[in-house]
């Protein structure tokens, strides 16, 4: 039996997901403009990214430096932006979807990661595929909450 939808209790609702069934919300023309600001900004971010590849690549069976270094760096940006649109800077409603869902999206590669760390294991270098596939989560997670951390302490110190 179906519960009324006035007894429904609401979760939590991520910002950019429009949570309405179809049927039920305005012209699907509202979201063009975030589908378009993410399209331009994923070009953006992916492009630096391909960009960074051909500067640095990767031999056969070598370490990835470049997708890893790529994918710290992003992590960076989104910890530094995240603090700032959150706790010191009312953004635009498309800024978040520019930046951090296009440009950040498109520049870092966790899909790549994930190719190359397989490429490297089926081509016989599973110890460097290994250490590339830990390597990478310490250097995602801790570059985010570092640049996060250091954000918040920057704004901290500026602000007494």
């Amino acid at each position: 039996m179906e519960r009324p939808e006035s007894e429904v209790t609401a979760e939590p609702v991520d910002p950019d997901v429009d949570p309405l069934p179809r049927g039920r919300r305005g012209p699907d023309r509202d979201q063009l403009p975030v589908v378009a600001v993410v399209a331009v900004g994923g070009a953006l971010g992916a492009c630096a990214r391909y960009g960074m590849a051909l500067l640095w690549p990767a031999g056969v069976g070598a370490f990835p430096w470049s997708t890893l270094v790529v994918n710290a760096l992003g992590c960076a940006v989104i910890g530094v932006f995240m603090v700032v649109i959150t706790e010191v800077w009312a953004a635009h409603r498309l800024v978040r979807p520019f930046f951090g869902t296009g440009v950040l999206g498109g520049f870092t590669t966790f899909s790549t990661y994930a190719v190359e760390v397989q490429r490297l294991v089926r081509s016989g270098h599973a110890a460097v595929g290994l250490g590339y596939l830990a390597a990478t989560v310490v250097a995602a997670l801790a570059s985010v909450w570092v640049a996060a951390t250091a954000t918040r302490r920057v704004i901290g110190w500026r602000t007494r």
